[in-house]
């Protein structure tokens, strides 16, 4: 804990369906049968790619879940280097940088996730690392390095897994360690000046005992620039290591895993899209370019963790398995929500987490039942702390330096017991039956204090800010259960052939909104008096349901050289949480002087879709031994409506609301076209992607709204027969697409065209944007010894 986040502590206390087969069949990796812990690609049989999603080894094709799989091979050929770009291939998935921030993670899954990082909200998406489940989406951009696979499961995930996720999972698997000594060294250097350099190395120490570690240095220089602070925006400056100890003698399998991340980029600031209503600053030239002033606390992300993962052979039936998890992190970052240089709506926020997990599965494997008996826990913090400047708008109601601040520290601490079981009724028939218990306790502190005279002295030593109200002071806790089923039955007609019907039901706890006031509270029990009854049943979110109902078909066809999956579903969405945050006149003068956030289980809708995915390997050994051409693609659609929408009067507005981050077609085409030559072979890769229109919020808004676009990527790649040296040079969004990704916005108005805005927030009105990266080109080259 740092001291700043132990003096704010003590403040408080004293006022918290288809499965892509993405590349080539040849692309694929051998699964390592006692190191990998979680799903699994790999090869057997020449073609045949094998997973462990249900924790056991089976064919990809017979597994009655929505899974795609990228080999870490298959992310280096395609020059992806951080966890969002695979967003690109995978359909009905939306992956991006969070607004305002370097490495917080905005994640959805067929319509399902969580926008809003602060303390408080439960991912709608589930992300690990190397089984250990991240709490909060902080530092969550994973860089890709060093990596064996990345996984992405849809649909509601829990009697499998540590923790339930509502909308899917995505696992970041980390290399296993080779049996024999091992240097890798990988540079890149590209585009505005990105200079890249990853060192791989281990050992075996004896027999039975291998270490390893890696270190990566990931630097850019900025899309653009800070036309106020001349600093660089949209840069990377990263710091990062990981480190691995496996232990092996047969029935025993240990390994311990730790990675380190320092993150010192520039803060990344928006660009506006709109004039200043105050001050008249036009819209800049350059979508990457910003005007943003707020400098009173530096961008600077650190997080670190570990694993300790031992699976213990008990029988030849019975695997006994043990995860433990620990992580934290922190976080410091100026967001300048009106990207101009006076403190219009100037927000410098701290993010600390930490958390600890356990988890214990019993996997028993016999002749026709197998399936996973576990327990979990977590235990975990969550703290956030912001000022949020009004300075024009105190001078113009006479509070200069007006500064609504907000403490929220959220403690979860969960646990959970769940199974999954599959029995071979006959050869060809197999039923499975799941089921969850979650008991999930919430404990809030949330503190609003409102201060004039500038900026609290949590980021300014010794400020002269003076606090002069309190209009939040909330301590509330609440214990949220529930218990989801699974069940599934599939059919095999032929060994090449599956077609499954799965049921499942997601999960996501309640809370408490970090950004309440209870000082707004009504009184909701309408006994004449608002008290805590009224406050904490204000800022009381519950939980949310999904039940999903998916219907499937796999394939593999032509000695395995056409494979496809095809998955259509339906999805009843309940309680919905919807997050979201407003300006507030706490005098009644018209003039918004706070703001206030409200989440509310405003609404159901359903979600229905299908995704249809796969690949072939149209040729083979037609220019010399070797050489092949392959295709491969995937196309999503989702139909995700709200049935109803309750706003804060009551009204039903379901016609006027739209599933915020959630395109309604995704697809992907690509090709890899293998040429051997020069002792080697040289790889020429090409991918489209197509992502229709989204909407950034419920609310549609024509300027932040994103219109349809296709990305359009190329790589080619040399790598010697020896396999012990490869070159290669990737072109990311060759068209130069702008495109955004995230904003936000805080004006009425301008809808039709000439209707004047208003500022519902500040007086200059907030409506910034964040975008896609450019066009970028980098040439990487690896070397192994």
């Amino acid at each position: 804990m740092t001291i700043r986040s132990a003096i704010v502590r003590a403040a408080l206390l004293t006022g918290s369906a288809g499965i892509a087969l993405i590349a080539a069949p040849a692309a694929a990796q051998t699964t390592n049968a006692e190191g990998d812990e979680g799903e699994g690609v790999g090869q057997i049989g020449g073609n045949q790619i094998v997973v462990t999603a249900r924790r056991r080894e089976e064919r990809l094709l017979d597994v009655p879940l929505s899974v795609t799989a990228l080999s870490g091979e298959q992310l280096e050929q395609r020059g992806i280097q951080d966890l969002v770009q695979i967003a690109q291939e995978v359909p009905n998935i939306t992956l991006e940088v969070s607004r305002g921030t370097n490495t917080t993670l905005t994640a959805f899954i067929r319509g399902v996730g969580q926008q809003d990082p602060v303390a408080g909200f439960e991912a709608g998406v589930g992300l690990y690392i190397d089984d250990v489940y991240l709490n909060r989406p902080q530092a969550a951009v994973l860089d890709v390095y060093d990596v064996e696979r990345i996984e992405v499961l849809r649909g509601p995930q829990g009697t499998l897994y540590g923790r339930n996720t509502i909308g899917g999972a995505i696992k970041y698997v980390t290399a296993s360690l080779p049996d024999e000594t091992s240097v890798t060294v990988r540079g890149t250097y590209g585009s505005y000046d990105q200079a890249d350099l990853i060192v791989t190395a281990s050992t075996p120490v004896t027999p039975n005992l291998k270490i390893g570690a890696s270190g990566a240095r990931l630097s850019r220089g900025g899309f653009g620039e800070n036309l106020t602070l001349g600093t660089e925006n949209y840069n990377k400056d990263i710091w990062a290591a990981r480190g691995t100890i496996e232990f092996d003698n047969g029935p025993v399998f240990v390994r311990l895993s730790g990675d380190y991340v320092k993150d010192n980029s520039e803060a990344r600031q928006g660009g506006r899209l709109i004039p200043g209503l105050l001050s008249g600053a036009p819209v800049l030239d350059d979508v990457f370019d910003t005007r943003a002033g707020l400098n009173v606390v530096d961008q600077e992300v650190e997080a670190y963790g570990g694993a300790l993962n031992i699976a213990i052979e008990l029988s030849d039936t019975i695997t006994l398995k043990s995860i433990t998890g620990y992580r934290e992190d922190s976080s410091t970052t100026p967001i300048d929500f009106d990207s101009l240089p006076a403190a219009d709506l100037d927000v410098p926020a701290i993010y600390e987490n930490d958390q600890f997990s356990q988890e214990l599965q019993l996997l028993y494997e016999g002749d026709r039942l197998s399936g996973v008996f576990g327990a979990y826990y977590l235990n975990a913090s969550a703290f956030t702390a912001f000022d949020v400047a009004l300075f024009t708008t105190g001078d113009l109601i006479g509070l200069p330096g007006l500064n609504a601040q907000t403490l929220g520290d959220v403690d979860t601490e969960t646990y959970s017991f769940f199974g999954d079981f599959t029995y071979d009724l006959t050869d060809t028939i197999s039923v499975s039956l799941g089921g969850r218990y979650t008991n999930d306790k919430r404990t809030s502190r949330v503190l609003r204090t409102t201060f004039i005279g500038g900026f609290s002295d949590l980021f300014i030593p010794n400020s002269p800010a003076a606090a002069i109200a309190t209009t939040s002071d909330f301590q509330g806790s609440e214990t949220f259960e529930d218990f989801n089923p699974r069940a599934s039955i599939s059919w095999q007609p032929t060994p090449d052939h599956n077609i499954y019907f799965t049921y499942s039901q997601g999960f996501k706890g309640g809370g408490f909104d970090p950004r309440g006031q209870t000082t707004a509270a009504p009184d909701l029990d309408g006994d004449g008096d608002i008290d805590f009854d009224d406050q904490f049943e204000f800022l009381r979110f519950a939980p949310e349901t999904v039940d999903s109902y998916e219907l499937g078909w796999k394939a593999s066809l032509l000695d395995n050289r056409l494979n496809v999956s095809f998955a259509a579903f339906l999805g009843d969405y309940n309680d919905v949480q919807i997050p979201g945050s407003v300006g507030l006149d706490t005098n009644g003068d018209g003039i918004n002087d706070s703001f206030i956030g409200i989440t509310s289980n405003a609404a159901s809708a359903d979600v229905n879709g299908f995704e249809f995915e796969g690949n072939a390997l149209v040729g083979e050994d037609f220019a010399g031994d070797g050489s092949r051409f392959s295709v491969n693609w995937s196309l999503g659609y989702l139909d995700a409506s709200f049935n109803t929408f309750i706003d804060a009067f009551g009204n039903d507005v379901a016609d006027q609301r739209v599933f915020q981050n959630t395109p309604d077609i995704t697809g992907h085409m690509g090709f890899v076209l293998g040429i051997p030559a020069a002792d080697g072979m040289i790889d020429f890769l090409g991918s489209a992607s197509l992502r229709s229109d989204a909407s950034q919020f419920e609310t549609p808004n024509p300027f932040l709204d994103q219109d349809g676009f296709v990305l359009v990527d190329a790589s080619i790649v040399y790598t010697d027969d020896s396999d012990r040296f490869s070159i290669g040079v990737h072109g990311k969004n060759l068209l130069d697409k702008e495109y955004i990704v995230a904003g936000y916005n805080f004006v009425a108005g301008g809808t039709p065209p000439g209707t004047p805005f208003v500022p519902t927030l500040g007086r200059e009105g907030t409506l910034t944007g964040f975008y896609g990266d450019p066009r970028r080109i980098f040439v990487t080259g690896e070397i192994r010894f």
